[in-house]
């Protein structure tokens, strides 16, 4: 049965010799986090638990008590187990919270709630936040600076064979769950459960020496190695197809769980040999937007920004909006590596619903310029757009550029990339450590709300 909260109980009063206050930003957040939207947003995604979570089976930690873990985990960038323990230790974050001196709630049971949250309630809830700052005279939308980055997802560095070995690792995963389930009831022979993990971690090993060597006698060994892994790959690729439409004559749930697995698994499978032979075996190069770089993150984009020492990056290009007062009003996780000039429209267009009038001062780097983007913004009612143009620039250009109320909006706009710098510090917004595309926005999402509130929380008078 879903629970809203526990009964009221001040810590703080049960022992006053101690002096227990709590610091300033955590009293201001105790008020932010009673507000009821915030709360009904979570609880209706919580709710969608069981067909009768809200009425049924044993109490569920309150709903209050999972919104304002969730809030301290990324405000202060920890695990759950973290959590747990730090939560369970401090009377100052038990009264935060609202635990109380009841149970803090394990890191499991805070995990299977969190994943129920969905990446649209986190936008909503972040459109309302940016309305409280509103209210509390925070911000007023005057300024908006706009500017992308990379959120790595947490995958090792990608290279043709470690991905053949993942792809036999994890469909020997499932057949053996498959084995336990068909032992006795299945005409399939003896190898289509053969575990071939060792055989393809020792080509995979091969491979990896023959990399570092030079010469002609290195690369047959390597394409040796590479045909032998491939072969490896096939071979449990057909065993698992064999295993699924076995599993699928099976009328039991968990025949039906690893059957599902192994549909999902053997595409990804399938398009690793694919690419590796046409790379190896061809010489052709395969397009970004068409490899796959892991199979425990297929959404997983490569992404080429030309910093230096780290050309290329796997992850999610993050679009962020910020204005004025230091708040992040949207953002926005993007599939693939999409040309940045496009976002340009979608953050004017949100900033204007949000705040019912189009900012004085756009601001934005180099990369985002456009003639139409500077026509979109000035026909929006934006009077200061402030786009440094790349390459080369006529006199009337460099002119336009040297006003000084462009410089001073170029200026402001360089503020983001500390902002930037802070969120991956802070709220640890570098790597994804959730999983999946839904993992992804939500791990982005929370981050963006503990931020916003803590500025909140620091500023509002």
């Amino acid at each position: 049965m879903l629970r809203d909260r526990y009964e009221p109980l001040d810590l703080f009063a049960l022992v006053p010799t101690l002096g227990m206050v709590m610091e300033p930003v955590l009293v201001r957040l105790d008020t932010l986090l009673d507000d009821d939207t915030l709360f009904q947003a979570v609880k209706a995604d919580l709710a969608r638990r069981r067909p009768r979570t809200r009425i049924d089976r044993r109490p569920s930690t309150p709903v209050e008590v999972v919104l304002r873990m969730l809030v301290v985990k990324h405000l202060y960038g920890w695990s759950y187990a973290q959590t747990e323990r730090w939560v369970a230790d401090s009377l100052v974050l038990r009264q935060f919270c609202r635990v109380y001196a009841g149970r803090v709630p394990d890191d499991t049971t805070l995990i299977r709630w969190a994943t129920l949250i969905q990446p649209a309630t986190l936008h909503a809830l972040l459109d309302h936040i940016v309305g409280l700052a509103r209210q509390l005279r925070v911000t007023w939308g005057r300024k908006l600076r706009i500017d992308g980055t990379v959120v790595e997802t947490n995958i090792h560095h990608p290279t043709d064979s470690t991905l053949l070995n993942d792809g036999v690792r994890v469909l020997r995963r499932s057949l053996a769950k498959a084995e336990r389930l068909l032992r006795g009831t299945s005409d399939l022979a003896a190898d289509a459960f053969q575990d071939r993990t060792r055989s393809a971690k020792r080509q995979m090993k091969r491979i990896m020496e023959a990399a570092r060597q030079r010469g002609e006698r290195s690369e047959q060994a390597m394409q040796g190695a590479y045909r032998r892994l491939i072969e490896i790959a096939e071979t449990v690729r057909d065993r698992a197809q064999q295993v699924g439409a076995a599993l699928r004559e099976q009328a039991t749930d968990g025949a039906r769980r690893v059957a599902d697995t192994l549909d999902h698994d053997l595409p990804l499978v399938l398009q690793v040999i694919a690419q590796t032979t046409r790379r190896v075996f061809h010489s052709a190069s395969v397009p970004a937007s068409d490899k796959l770089v892991s199979l425990f993150e297929p959404h997983t984009a490569i992404i080429r920004k030309g910093k230096p020492g780290r050309p290329t990056q796997f992850g999610r290009v993050l679009w962020l909006d910020e204005v004025d007062g230091g708040i992040v009003s949207r953002y926005e996780v993007l599939a693939g590596n999409p040309p940045e000039p496009a976002q340009l429209p979608r953050s004017l267009d949100h900033h204007r619903a949000v705040f019912t009038h189009p900012p004085h001062l756009l601001a934005g780097y180099r990369g985002i310029h456009s003639p139409a983007n500077e026509r979109y913004a000035t026909a929006q009612g934006v009077a200061q757009v402030v786009i440094p143009k790349p390459g080369a620039k006529s006199a009337k250009r460099i002119a336009h550029e040297q006003q000084r109320w462009f410089r001073r909006g170029h200026d402001w706009r360089s503020g983001i990339e500390g902002r930037i710098s802070g969120l991956k510090r802070r709220h640890k917004l570098d790597r994804c450590r959730y999983r999946g595309e839904a993992g992804m926005e939500r791990w982005v999402g929370w981050g963006l709300i503990a931020h916003d509130l803590r500025v909140i929380a620091a500023t509002a008078r």
